[in-house]
């Protein structure tokens, strides 16, 4: 379970992103922080972001036309 959720619906590239790295600041290290988000290219934006930040990309999901991620910070 998201210790915090970012609700990104309707933003495009790079708003997710960008919103999620703001969220992740106030978080403690091992915390999740869940991303909702229905720009399609934030499927290999958070895979990247995460590659290049340290934190963990814990699941990507799609329900409808909502992409949905789980990042726990480093």
């Amino acid at each position: 379970m998201a210790d915090q959720v970012l609700n990104a619906e309707g933003l495009n590239c790079p708003l997710p992103i960008i919103k999620a790295k703001k969220a992740l600041k106030t978080l403690n290290s091992g915390e999740v922080l869940e991303v909702r988000s229905t720009d399609p290219g934030s499927v290999a934006d958070f895979a990247a972001f995460c590659n290049q930040t340290g934190n963990q990309l814990l699941s990507s999901s799609t329900e409808g036309d909502i992409y949905k991620f789980e990042i726990k910070r480093s």
